[in-house]
């Protein structure tokens, strides 16, 4: 018999936001020290809120934010703090 396996997303799985506070710390502890786990984070946050919402919260198009929180992004202190508002309630 063969395995099957499908990719996990974490968005998914936070559906509260005390699920993405939690999250959110849980990525800051493993955080090996350059920000990456922590934006990866941010991200599956944003998409699991609303990411439009969120986008306008923080002062962002919608594309400008999933630029910011991308692999490749480096998303600003300022961007990262207004999103922290709709993370933490």
């Amino acid at each position: 018999m063969t395995e099957t396996f499908s990719k996990w997303d974490a968005a998914e799985h936070l559906g509260s936001r005390e699920d993405a506070r939690l999250y959110l710390e849980a990525c800051a502890e493993e955080d090996p020290g350059d920000g990456s786990l922590i934006r990866a984070a941010l991200n599956d946050i944003a998409r699991a809120r609303n990411m439009s919402g969120l986008a306008g919260e923080a002062g962002l198009s919608r594309e400008g934010l999933y630029k910011a929180l991308s692999k490749d992004g480096n998303p600003s202190f300022t961007t990262v703090m207004g999103l922290e508002p709709s993370i933490s309630g």
